[in-house]
């Protein structure tokens, strides 16, 4: 068990103590090709049904995003995501407290987010992808998270190879966070994501896990994700070369197993689908970290 580092992260309406309790990011995928929804929020109504239903369930933030990234998917143009995103986070602005993240890697998308009411910024691409991300996060106050993957979704499955994982992962988050904090972003706003399932085999995913105490000299609020991702899929089918369905219940079940690791091994905020099943597993592993 590692002992996080308490952070404040303060802005506008919005304070998350992070590291004291466990913070729960709901997915809302407002896609039509999501791996783990099959599109069954991409309607507008329907995805802010289900982001009230996340809130509902105890969710700290609930993360929009209007493009697959799933191993091999192709992009989404610019204008098509604002038309897919910007309706469901104006509605849920209004009836939500909790700060909405837009999950983009596009300046374009996330300022019309932004605009409508989102209260985060969640890039996927750690800046490489989009530079003007930093800044107009700068610009807006409001926090921002790097990711790391290596490659692109259409590429990153491909053959994914590291040195030595860890300090690959947090070389390149350093690097993420140097370039936010040079367009003017304060470091206290920064958050790190290290990519499970992005760029990676499952091999890496797992020491990930394992070794993400190793990521706390970053000096940066641990977010991670591993959701219905493919390596749990595999480990919990039946036959060890084949993959499951994402609602599985087995593989909600060893979504939990990964979140559980992951909150002893340091994160503080979990990104996830189900949010109530994961607000229970974090407050027990909340409440062994602090017994």
């Amino acid at each position: 068990m590692h002992a996080r580092t308490p952070y404040r992260l303060a802005w506008g309406r919005h304070v998350l103590d992070l590291g004291r309790r466990t913070c729960v990011m709901g997915v809302l995928n407002v896609t039509p090709d999501s791996f783990s929804d099959g599109g069954r929020f991409f309607e507008r109504e329907a995805a802010v049904e289900q982001g009230l239903r996340l809130a509902a369930a105890g969710a700290d933030i609930i993360d929009v995003g209007g493009e697959s990234t799933r191993p091999f998917s192709e992009p989404v143009g610019a204008e098509e995501e604002i038309r897919r995103v910007v309706p469901v986070i104006a509605a849920l602005a209004e009836k939500v407290r909790i700060p909405i993240s837009i999950d983009t890697t596009k300046r374009r998308v996330a300022e019309k987010a932004l605009a409508a009411g989102a209260a985060l910024v969640n890039d996927i691409s750690g800046l490489r992808f989009d530079p003007g991300l930093a800044d107009l996060a700068a610009r807006f106050g409001v926090p921002l998270v790097v990711m790391h993957m290596q490659g692109e979704p259409r590429t990153m499955q491909v053959d994914p190879q590291y040195g030595d994982l860890i300090d690959d992962v947090a070389a390149a988050l350093r690097a993420s966070a140097a370039a936010a904090e040079r367009e003017g972003l304060p470091r206290r706003f920064l958050i790190a994501d290290p990519g499970i399932g992005f760029g990676k085999t499952a091999a890496h995913n797992l020491e990930l896990i394992r070794r993400l105490p190793e990521l706390a000299r970053l000096d940066l609020p641990l977010l991670v994700g591993p959701s219905r991702k493919a390596f749990i899929r595999r480990l919990v089918a039946p036959d060890a070369d084949s993959d499951i369905p994402p609602d599985r219940p087995a593989v909600e079940t060893g979504t939990q197993a990964a979140v559980a690791a992951a909150v002893m091994g340091g994160a503080h905020i979990v990104r996830v689908h189900d949010v109530a099943g994961t607000r229970a597993t974090a407050t027990v592993v909340d409440a062994i970290l602090g017994a």
